[in-house]
């Protein structure tokens, strides 16, 4: 699809705002521990739509308010430095990697290359969370584990207490809602 540059900017503003505002609210709904991001459904659609560094700027303001909103407090008394690095590389990398992934797949089928891009962006996300925890936070960690009843066991509380629930969430919200978005847009742009 060719892209005409002042048209995706506006979705990229769009989106752009859609991204803080579902932020804000999402940070009000938690499974576990932490609240659930709704930021990824926009961020696969503008890196579907505009492009991979369109992925990458949206994940950057995702983390920016999460950072904003002291959702990311906790982990903040911990490791400032650990906290930033992060929670904008897990949001930056998400959106990039959910555009090239669509950018690869999209010729083949533009509709399985949305689904693709839906997993990945949770995918990445959760996985540089976890990877961030074992980085900067494990004391962190092991204090949550005991306070939710897992013990000593960091590794299970990681998957299943700590992420388990939001990455479901997140992951089914995505496959089901980004690829009914990108068909609606691709069919306003046909008519």
């Amino acid at each position: 699809m060719k892209h005409n540059r002042t048209h995706d900017l506006v979705i990229l503003a769009i989106l752009t705002a859609v991204v803080v505002i579902l932020q804000f609210i999402g940070a009000q709904i938690r499974f576990g521990p932490f609240s659930v991001s709704l930021v990824l459904i926009p961020i696969v659609v503008g890196a579907a739509l505009v492009g991979p560094v369109a992925g990458l700027w949206l994940g950057l303001v995702f983390g920016a308010v999460v950072l904003l909103s002291g959702d990311a407090s906790f982990f903040m008394g911990y490791n400032p430095f650990g906290t930033v690095v992060t929670v904008l590389v897990k949001g930056a990398m998400a959106g990039l990697l959910s555009g090239f992934v669509f950018k690869a797949l999209e010729q083949k089928n533009r509709y399985g290359a949305t689904i693709v891009s839906a997993v990945t962006c949770p995918v990445v996300n959760t996985g540089i969370f976890l990877l961030g925890c074992v980085l900067f936070f494990i004391p962190a960690v092991k204090d949550l584990a005991v306070m939710n009843g897992y013990g000593e066991e960091i590794v299970k509380f990681m998957f299943v207490g700590l992420v388990g629930l939001n990455f479901v969430f997140e992951l089914l919200i995505n496959v089901i809602l980004s690829p009914v978005i990108i068909r609606l847009v691709d069919y306003a742009r046909k008519h």
